[in-house]
Order: structure tokens, then C-alpha cells, then sequence
């Protein structure tokens, strides 16, 4: 061939060679356009640079890479919030892409099983997307794969067993989702792998023992899941792993010796997991180790010797465990400490004395073991220490000179010991210090002022010691204590009077001293106090009246003082109040009247060893005689007590007296009525009038908050019902969020108006007053008003920032949140709440919309509120008390007797559910008692799975729902019966037996 044909030949090859690079990139430009063409708006806008009749090769298309043969080789648009499917990527456009990477976006759907056509992939990154659905099996034929990531998206299904084919992997994340299933075999002859990553699924059976051939691996993560059986001692093998995390799951077994093979090992969690047996002593051959945790499991026996070896040590979580004996002497060699935890073990002796030698420890947990000796000598200049619990051992040490300052402390607990000497003004130095407890101790002296400088403490408690003196006037700089326990000290004097200044304070202990005079008044000014303990002490004179103000107290304990006079008729209007001590004191007179009004929360009383007289009333906390006994003359229909006279009771006789009980409640409630019908006659009387009169004046009722609220500051606060404050709107009228110009929030329903101004429904509007002035319950929102005027009416109700149930089960992320434990207590504040509607009210209220619209939580989501009493009835004793339908649908039962019964067995399924039980129970319709159906197939599969102890609450909570659910009235149980069931221990199941459980099963108990 001469040289004239051999250029042409080459001309030749890169004129066609030109031609198919350009014909591919046009291919490239057009599949990448219609992919970005199914993006929303905003996505479009990132990839403003991807334009028609522009090449991704040769213009600057953001995200887009390219080989010397001009075609995509690399698509990384990760972290750009961009939105859209795979589906709409044509991937067969792309034969040379190497890299594919769009994570951290909100990319949706599935994966498609086209991607199985990126024939030249070496790195695939999918992670941190809402891409649901299983991992298609195509993927797993990408031979050419070195990176795979499909971690924390929602991917379910099993790990194929052809992941054996990726041998090229070096990395594989396919952590935070919710794979199931075992981890197959075949992921042994990944002998490329460095890193793997399978945590927070749901994978379970054993760890393959295959995984010892993965000989490259440093990091292996498979923490979060339900693996189960002995940590393999293959594991072994692995002599380039780093870091290995294991925590939360089900293994068992001991710790293979064969982990001292683990040399570069740097970080170990085996923490909650069921291991048993020793620490091997091949432990010591970790001399890399810096962060090592092996809590909560049931490890025993000693800490070896060999843990001194591990000189680069700094984390050591061994707390709740069975570790048993003295720490050994080698522990000293260790000196470079962040954090330890020993908690709850048995061990004994002294602790180590260098371990903040460094000046580098930030935490130290030791609490609930049997320690001895001095405090470590080297704690006392620790000033990098954030963190110290050393409570409940059998230490002694001069606490005066063992501590010093701590700048950056916040939670110290020494109680439980036996530390004497006096408290050192340094602790005042403190000023992150939030918690600070050591009661039970032998500390003698008395407070020192400087205790007041450390103005965050929210908690203080010094109980149970030997101090004296009174309590400093500087404690009112700790505005934001919320606990001050010194009972079972030496303390005289009186309360100071200052004490008024601890605006947040919740709960007040000062039992047991020597505290005299009367009591001070200010202590009425502390609103939020949930617990008041004045007990044991010499206060004289009587209980002041401003103990009436204190509407959140739920326990109140004034017995064993010298106090006299007449029980002070306000306290009957402490509706919060549970308990109540009043005995061995000199209180003279009668009982309040008022304590048979609205203290419907009280549930233990003792007014024993006074002077008290007269009947008794009529509240069940009353009638236990042990709590009366030894009084002047107390009389009353129990054992024990003689009956009362005609004209010893409140009323004339017996019949006078069961005529009062019932017509007082309805006195009341004829004059809300009477009110309401007043408001909503003017407002009908005015819009006649308007035009002509000027405006009218407003007619208002608050029971319960402090101040008086005025319309206009609901008007102002919401600038005129803005529906940017609106946070529920439904039938009857629309709900506000309401920050009032004091800083109290509010909901505030404001109700549907028809043109003629009247209230859309009137009946409703009365039937919500009616309920919540005869309702007092902590499970029952409360009302604290309600208002009308020509422009509106308007419901005034306590606010919860955790929401409604309905929309906490609708978000995903709250519906985590809400786990197993606040699950349960929601069921059970609900029933509560019920069995005091239906049994605790002097007339029964049947509620008959209960639906998890109406159920409020808490910000926590720890405590339900029901709502929404416009469909509510109060039932005659002596009717059928049928009524015609008036809940929502769903939730309310065939017949409607025990409506309310029936609806919270619907709203129970659906909080364990997740969801509405609708199909679950037209399925149980059918087959009632004769269904296979596993509990624990229909609870909620967001939820971590069910373990004990909350496992055997659920197992109760679903038996009680389908008993709720019989489709005859008289045999479902009464809320009574409810509640008592789950007040009662429930009977325990093992987690194998919950797994057999079926809802048939569950039906025939």
C-alpha cells in the first residue's frame, strides 16, 4: 500500500470515528435533556446548562464528564436537592459511564431494571434518596462495580445471593433502609471488599461465617438489625478491619478469644446485644484500640489484666453488664480518658486514681456498683469534666477537699455514699452546672451562698444528709430550677420568702427538718408547681389561702407539723391535685364542700390524727377509714365511721343527700347552658340590630388561666385570623395557634358563622361547654373559656405543640418518633380518660367522636389530650341511652351503646397499626376467631421491632382492642374494666412466643 492510500485509509477511520463520537453525543445530550424535562421547576433551574442544541461534551454541562472519545463517562449531581424518577433516564444512551452518582437528592420511585445496562459502571451512588422498592436483580450483573451505594434510602426485599458476582466491590453501602432477611453466603467471595456497610435494616439469621474470607475489609457495619447466634470466630481473620460495629441486635454467646487477632482495630461496639461470658484476655492485644464498647449485654466475670496494654484507650463502655470484682491496677497505665462508663455492675474496690491524668476526661460513669475508697485524686483538677455519676456505691472521702472548679460540668450525682465534710463554696463556680445531687450522704454545715452563682441548676437535691442552718436567700438567682428536694437534713427557720423568685420550679421538698412558723404565702405564687412536700417539720398556724392558686399541683403533703385552724375551702378548687396529706396535725372543723366538686383527679387522702368533724365526702379517696381514723367526729356511710345524722350531711337526710349529688352537677351545667343560650341570643338580637347600635360589649368566662384575655388580643395576636396561625379547620369551625401578649400560648377554635351571624351549629357549641365544665382530667384538654359576640364565638382551649394522632401517624418521621413506649402510654391515658368520662363524673358523658383527629400530644408525644366534646352526651341512669350517630366514620361502632367502647378499640389498632384498621376489621368480620393472622404482621413496620419489656404491653393494648371490637355492645368491656387491665402487670411472653401470636389467638381471650 503506498503512502498516498495509507493517508487516505487514516483519514478515513477518524472521519467515521468523528461521525459516531458525534452521533453518540447527540444520543447522550437527548437522554440526559428528556431526563431533566421530568424534573420539578426548581431541579430544571440547577441544571440551567444542560440546553438544547448544546453538546455535554463540549460545553459545560454542570454534573457532566467526558472521555478523550467525547462521550459521558461521569454524571455526579449529588447534593443539589433535586427531584425526580430514574425512570424517565434512558441508561442504554450511555455505554461508557463509569461514574453514576445523585445522592442526596429527593430523587422517588423505584430503580429502575434498565440501570442492569451500564455495562462499563465502576462506581453506582444512589444513597440518601426516598427511592423505594427492592434493589433490582440486574444490579447485582455489574461485574465492573468497585463502589456500590444504596444507603439510607427505602429499600426493602433481601440481599440477592448474586452479590456474589460484584468481585470487583470495594466498597458496599446498603445501610439505612429496610432490608430484611439473612446476609447470604455468597457475600464471602467479596475478596475485594475494604468496605461494608449493612446497618439499620431489619437483616437477621447469623452472621455468615464466609465473612472471614473477606480478608481486605477495615470497616464492617452491621449495627441496627436483628442478626442473632455467636459473633463467628472467623471474624478473626480479618486482620486489616479497623473499625467493626455489631451493636443492637440479638447476638449471643461469648467473645471469641480469637479478636485479639484484630490488631489495627481502632474502634469495637458489640453494645446491646444478649453476649454472656468473660472479656478474653487476647483483648490486651488491641493496642490500637481508642474507642471500646461492649454495654449492656450480660457479660461477667473480671476485667483482665491485659486492658493495660491498650494504652491508646480513651472511650470504655462496659456499663450494665455483670462485671463483677476490683478493676485491675493496670487500668492506671491508661491515662488518656474521654469517657468511661462502669455503671450498673458489681464491681468493687477503688476506682482508678489517674484517670483524668491527662486532663482530657469529659465523662465518668460508676453509679450502681460497690465501689470503695476515696474519689480518684485526679478528678479534683479535672477541669475538662462535663459529667460525673458516682451514686450508689459504698465510697468515703472528704467531699470539702476532694472537688474543685469545673467549668464546663453539667450533671453531677454523688448520692448513695458515704462522703462527709460540708459542701465548698467553689460548687457556685460551676456555671454550666444543670444537675446537682448528693442526697444520702453524711454531709454536715450548711449551704453555702455561693451556690446561687451557678444560675442554670434546674435541679438540686441534698436530701437525706446532715445540713443545717436555713436555707441562703441567694438560692432566688437559680430562676431556672425546676427541683429543690433537702428533705431529712437539719434545716430551721422558715421558707424565705424570696422563694417566690423560683418562677419554674416544679417540685419542692422539705420534709423532715426543723422548719417553723407558718408557712410562707409566697409559695401560693409558684404556678407550676406539680409537688409540694412540707412534711415532718414544726409549722404552726394554718394552711394559707393562696395554696388555692396552685392549679397544677398534683401532690400535696403537709402532715406531721403542728398546724391548725380549718382546711381552707379553696383547696377543693385544685383540680390537678392526686394526693393529699394532711394528717397528724390540729385541723379543726368540717371538710370543705368544695371537695366534692371538681377535684375529680384525687386519688389518695389522709387527713387522720386531727381534730375534723362532720361528714365526709363523697369522693372515693375519702373512703378509706385508715386515713380517717382518729379525728374529733367524722361520719359518713364507710366502715369505721358512725353514720351521719340528718343534719350532718350535706343535705337533709339520705335522699336529700343522693338528690344534692345529682341535681348539683345539673345546677351547674343549666347555668353554662343558660349562658351559652344568652350569648347566642344576643348575638342573633344584635345582628338585627347593627347599624343602628353601637358595638355591643363582650361577654367572657375563663376558669382556669390567670389573667383575663381579652378579645382583641386574640384579634391582634392572630391579625385577624390569619390563616397563616391556622393549624386545623374542620366542620364546625377552624383552629388557631394563639400567643398571647403574656407569652401563654392558646388554641382558640373559632366557630363556622352563617350570614345571619348566629353560630353554624349552637348545639355543639353548648355541648362543649357543657363537657369540659363538668370534665377535669389531665388526659382531657381543658377549656379555659369561651367567648361570642356579634363578630364571632369562640372556644378557648389549652395548646399542645405535639399535634394531632391523626397527622403524627401520617408523617413518617414522626410516626419513629413515636415509638413503642409513647404508643402505649397514649392507649392508656385515652382509656383513662375514658373510664372517668363514662365513671367518674357524677353524670355520665359519652363522647361519641373518638378518632385520632381528636387525640392531641404532647410536644414528646409522651401524653394524649382528647378533644372535640361538640358530639358529646351526658347519659340518663334510667334510659337505654341509645342515640342516633354522631362520630366520625370509621371509628364508630355497629350499635351504639358502648360507642365510645368501640371507637377506642379502632383507635387503639390504629396507633399499634400505624394506619386505619378499616380492611383489618372487615377481615376479622369475617373470620372472627378462626384466623391465622400474626399480630405481628399488622404493627406498624416503621417501628424498630418489638422487645422486652414493651413487647408484653402491646401483646395487652391488641388484646383489649379486639375485645373492644365485638360486634355485641354487652360484650365488650366497660372502660373500667379497660383501664383496670392495664393497670395491672401484664402477663410476659417471650419474644419467640410474640412472633407465633395470631389476632385469632388474641380474639378467643
Amino acid at each position: 500500500m503506498s503512502e498516498i492510500d495509507y493517508t487516505k485509509l487514516l483519514a478515513l477511520f477518524f472521519c467515521v470515528a468523528f461521525f459516531v463520537s458525534v452521533a453518540a453525543g447527540d444520543s447522550e445530550a437527548k437522554a440526559l435533556l428528556k431526563w431533566r424535562a421530568s424534573f420539578n421547576d426548581q431541579s430544571k433551574a440547577m441544571l440551567s446548562t444542560w440546553k438544547n442544541d448544546t453538546n455535554p461534551c463540549r460545553q459545560l454541562w454542570r454534573g457532566i464528564s467526558c472521555d478523550e472519545s467525547m462521550s459521558v463517562s461521569k454524571i455526579s449531581l449529588s447534593n443539589l436537592n433535586l427531584q425526580g424518577t430514574l425512570s424517565t433516564l434512558n441508561f442504554t444512551a450511555f455505554p461508557n459511564l463509569l461514574h453514576f452518582n445523585i445522592s442526596r437528592n429527593q430523587f422517588y420511585g423505584y430503580i429502575p431494571h434498565e440501570i442492569g445496562k451500564l455495562s462499563s459502571i465502576v462506581r453506582l451512588g444512589l444513597s440518601d434518596n426516598p427511592i423505594k422498592g427492592h434493589i433490582p436483580p440486574e444490579i447485582w450483573n455489574l461485574t465492573t462495580l468497585s463502589r456500590l451505594d444504596l444507603s439510607t434510602c427505602n429499600l426493602t426485599g433481601k440481599i440477592a445471593h448474586k452479590i456474589g458476582n460484584l468481585r470487583n466491590l470495594r466498597l458496599l453501602w446498603l445501610g439505612e433502609n429496610s432490608l430484611s432477611g439473612p446476609i447470604p453466603e455468597e457475600i464471602g467471595r467479596l475478596s475485594n471488599l475494604v468496605d461494608l456497610r449493612l446497618g439499620t435494616n431489619t437483616l437477621s439469621g447469623r452472621i455468615p461465617s464466609s465473612i472471614g474470607n473477606l480478608t481486605m475489609l477495615q470497616m464492617l457495619y452491621l449495627y441496627q438489625n436483628n442478626l442473632s447466634g455467636p459473633i463467628p470466630a472467623e471474624l478473626g481473620k480479618l486482620y486489616h478491619l479497623i473499625n467493626i460495629q455489631l451493636y443492637e441486635n440479638k447476638l449471643s454467646g461469648p467473645i471469641s478469644p480469637s479478636i485479639g487477632n484484630l490488631t489495627k482495630l481502632v474502634q469495637l461496639s458489640f453494645s446491646s446485644n444478649r453476649l454472656s461470658g468473660p472479656i478474653p484476655p487476647s483483648i490486651g492485644n488491641l493496642i490500637n484500640l481508642d474507642d471500646f464498647h461492649l454495654r449492656n449485654n450480660s457479660l461477667s466475670g473480671f476485667i483482665p489484666s491485659t486492658i493495660g496494654n491498650i494504652t491508646k484507650l480513651t472511650v470504655l463502655y462496659l456499663d450494665s453488664n455483670n462485671f463483677s470484682g476490683q478493676l485491675p491496677r493496670e487500668m492506671n497505665n491508661l491515662t488518656s480518658w474521654h469517657n468511661m462508663q462502669l455503671s450498673y455492675n458489681h464491681f468493687s474496690g477503688p476506682l482508678p486514681q489517674k484517670i483524668c491524668q491527662n486532663g482530657t476526661l469529659s465523662a465518668l460513669g460508676a453509679n450502681d456498683n460497690h465501689f470503695t475508697g476515696p474519689i480518684p485524686t485526679s478528678l479534683k483538677n479535672c477541669s475538662s469534666l462535663e459529667r460525673l455519676r458516682l451514686d450508689n456505691n459504698q465510697i468515703v472521702d472528704n467531699i470539702t477537699a476532694a472537688f474543685g472548679v469545673y467549668p464546663y460540668l453539667n450533671y453531677i450525682d454523688l448520692s448513695g455514699n458515704q462522703l462527709y465534710g460540708h459542701l465548698s463554696s467553689k460548687w457556685g463556680k460551676c456555671q454550666n452546672l444543670t444537675q446537682f445531687i448528693i442526697h444520702n450522704n453524711k454531709l454536715s454545715g450548711d449551704i453555702p451562698p455561693e451556690i446561687g452563682e451557678a444560675t442554670k441548676l434546674g435541679l438540686l437535691n441534698l436530701s437525706s444528709n446532715h445540713l443545717s442552718g436555713q436555707i441562703p436567700k441567694q438560692l432566688e438567682k437559680l430562676i431556672m430550677l425546676r427541683k429543690l428536694s433537702l428533705s431529712n437534713n437539719n434545716f430551721s427557720g422558715n421558707v424565705p420568702s424570696n422563694i417566690r423568685s423560683l418562677s419554674q420550679l416544679e417540685i419542692l421538698e422539705l420534709a423532715e427538718n426543723n422548719f417553723n412558723g407558718s408557712i410562707a404565702r409566697e409559695l401560693g405564687e409558684l404556678k407550676i408547681l406539680r409537688v409540694l412536700n412540707l412534711s415532718k417539720n414544726k409549722f404552726d398556724e394554718s394552711i394559707p389561702l393562696e395554696f388555692g392558686e396552685l392549679q397544677h399541683l398534683e401532690q400535696l403533703d403537709l402532715s406531721g407539723n403542728l398546724l391548725n385552724g380549718k382546711i381552707p375551702s379553696r383547696l377543693g378548687m385544685l383540680s390537678n391535685l392526686q394526693v393529699l396529706n394532711l394528717s397528724h396535725n390540729n385541723f379543726i372543723g368540717t371538710i370543705p364542700f368544695g371537695f366534692n366538686g371538681s377535684m375529680s383527679a384525687l386519688s389518695t387522702v389522709d387527713i387522720s390524727y386531727n381534730q375534723l368533724e362532720g361528714p365526709i365526702p363523697i369522693k372515693p379517696a375519702f373512703h378509706n377509714f385508715d386515713a380517717l381514723r382518729n379525728n374529733k367526729g367524722l361520719c359518713g356511710n364507710i366502715t369505721g365511721l358512725s353514720p351521719c345524722d340528718d343534719f350532718q350531711t350535706y343535705g337533709h337526710g339520705h335522699k336529700s343527700k343522693k338528690l344534692l349529688i345529682i341535681l348539683l352537677p345539673l345546677v351547674v351545667l343549666l347555668l353554662v347552658i343558660v349562658a351559652a343560650s344568652f350569648i347566642c341570643s344576643r348575638i342573633a338580637t344584635k345582628t338585627k340590630n347593627k347599624g343602628r347600635e353601637a358595638p355591643p360589649e363582650d361577654v367572657y368566662f375563663v376558669w382556669s388561666l390567670e389573667r383575663k384575655i381579652l378579645y382583641r388580643d386574640i384579634v391582634e395576636a392572630t391579625r385577624e385570623f390569619d390563616e397563616r396561625y391556622l393549624i386545623d379547620k374542620g366542620g364546625q369551625g377552624s383552629v388557631y395557634r394563639v400567643e398571647l401578649p403574656t407569652g401563654d400560648v392558646v388554641a382558640v377554635k373559632k366557630l363556622h358563622s352563617m350570614p345571619s351571624g348566629e353560630i353554624s351549629n349552637q348545639k355543639a357549641f353548648t355541648s362543649e361547654i357543657q363537657a369540659l365544665t363538668e370534665i377535669k382530667h389531665r388526659n382531657i384538654v381543658k377549656l379555659y373559656g369561651f367567648y361570642s359576640n356579634s363578630q364571632s364565638s369562640i372556644l378557648v382551649y389549652e395548646f399542645f405543640e405535639g399535634g394531632s394522632l391523626d397527622n403524627i401517624l401520617k408523617n413518617e418521621e414522626q410516626a419513629i418518633e413515636f415509638g413503642w413506649n409513647k404508643r402505649v402510654n397514649v392507649v392508656k391515658g385515652v382509656a383513662n380518660a375514658l373510664f372517668h368520662m363514662h365513671h367518674g363524673c357524677s353524670i355520665p358523658i359519652v363522647h361519641r367522636d373518638i378518632s385520632s383527629k381528636n387525640v392531641l400530644l404532647s410536644s414528646e408525644y409522651e401524653e394524649a389530650h382528647i378533644i372535640d366534646f361538640g358530639t358529646s352526651k351526658f347519659l340518663n341512669p334510667n334510659s337505654s341511652n341509645m342515640t342516633r350517630f354522631a362520630g366520625t366514620f370509621g371509628y364508630a361502632a355497629p350499635a351504639n351503646e358502648k360507642c365510645d367502647v368501640y371507637s377506642f378499640g379502632v383507635l387503639t389498632l390504629e396507633i399499634i397499626m400505624g394506619t386505619h384498621p378499616a380492611e383489618l376489621i372487615s377481615y376479622l368480620a369475617e373470620k372472627p376467631t378462626n384466623n391465622d393472622l400474626l399480630l405481628s404482621d399488622v404493627l406498624d413496620p416503621r417501628l424498630s421491632p418489638l422487645t422486652k419489656p414493651v413487647l408484653d404491653d402491646v401483646i395487652l393494648v391488641a388484646t383489649m382492642a379486639f375485645s373492644c371490637l365485638n360486634e355485641t355492645p354487652r360484650s365488650r368491656p366497660t372502660m373500667e374494666k379497660v383501664s383496670a387491665e392495664f393497670a395491672k402487670t401484664p402477663k410476659s411472653y417471650s419474644e419467640d412466643q410474640f412472633h407465633a401470636i395470631t389476632i385469632g389467638q388474641l380474639m378467643r381471650d
